[in-house]
């Protein structure tokens, strides 16, 4: 295989290994940096004997992105108030015609699924990323991470177990999710107290992460009055030259708010039976460094 369509066939599955190292991480730069390395062991590689690129690129990309997130998870770092994962922009709603799979796809890269992640083992987090986003059955994701197939089995229902007690449910409906998203904007944008209420679920939450480099709170904001209260005030204080930029982020509709042309924050909202159930609102500015371009 030369170099050029070695180059390729990478190309082709980059998007397929950035979900896996995205899914992985929460982190976008971990990510790309799994993806580097990864091209690295393609191109100095063998590959007249990968009968299966795609097979052998995914389980590189997944081998790496355990050991990054072990040595992430080994250096005992503390993080400063509530943390979120890096938002991720993406482009399921242009690029998957499928609505059931564009459903699948957003629902397993969305903040709140990642979060949950998060509490996962290495291990329990690539069995679970591997069958639950992309679909790949046990017995080939046992021969990715060198498992017995009945050890990955067990690792899959611990891991589907823990998520399912752990996720919040929350509608997919996109075109009801950014229209809530719009109209939450708005109030909040106008400090308007009253329209921000009747959009909130009585057990509304808002979770802000700023890492401690930026203005937000530094825990979970519960119940509707205390976030609309919040935001509401967080208006009256807000910049004069903040600008808005819609676009999808972690499979949903989500607000890049600008200050002075430069990311201020990302706002999202999840929604379910027709209420604003959780605000998340980004502010962390390393996180937002990938959303410049």
């Amino acid at each position: 295989m030369s170099t050029d369509i070695a180059t390729d066939v990478f190309e082709e599955h980059r998007p397929v290994l950035m979900g896996v190292a995205y899914r992985m991480l929460g982190r976008v730069a971990d990510a790309e940096d799994v993806v580097q390395e990864a091209w690295l062991r393609w191109s100095g590689t063998d590959r007249s004997a990968v009968r299966e690129p795609r097979g052998y690129l995914v389980r590189v990309t997944t081998h790496l992105a355990v050991d990054r997130l072990r040595r992430i998870k080994a250096s005992g770092e503390t993080y400063v108030g509530p943390w979120l994962p890096e938002p991720y922009a993406t482009r399921y709603a242009d690029t998957v015609p499928d609505a059931e799979e564009r459903a699948v796809l957003a629902d397993s890269v969305s903040l709140a699924l990642l979060v949950v992640l998060e509490s996962l083992s290495p291990l329990e987090r690539a069995v679970f990323v591997l069958r639950e986003a992309f679909g790949y059955p046990h017995s080939e994701i046992a021969a990715m991470l060198d498992r017995g197939e009945a050890a990955v089995r067990q690792l899959a229902g611990r891991a589907r177990r823990h998520v399912e007690e752990r996720r919040p449910r929350y509608e997919v409906d996109p075109e009801q999710r950014r229209d809530l998203t719009e109209r939450f904007l708005a109030a909040a944008a106008d400090g308007d107290l009253e329209g921000l209420m009747s959009m909130l679920a009585p057990d509304a939450r808002l979770v802000g992460d700023s890492g401690g480099k930026a203005r937000a709170p530094l825990r979970v904001v519960e119940s509707a009055d205390k976030v609309g209260r919040f935001l509401a005030g967080a208006a009256r204080k807000a910049q004069p030259d903040l600008t808005y930029r819609f676009l999808e982020l972690n499979g949903g509709p989500a607000v890049l708010i600008l200050s002075g042309g430069e990311p201020d924050a990302v706002f999202q909202v999840e929604v379910a039976d027709g209420r604003v159930q959780t605000v998340y609102v980004i502010r962390n500015p390393d996180k937002l460094r990938s959303l410049t371009a």
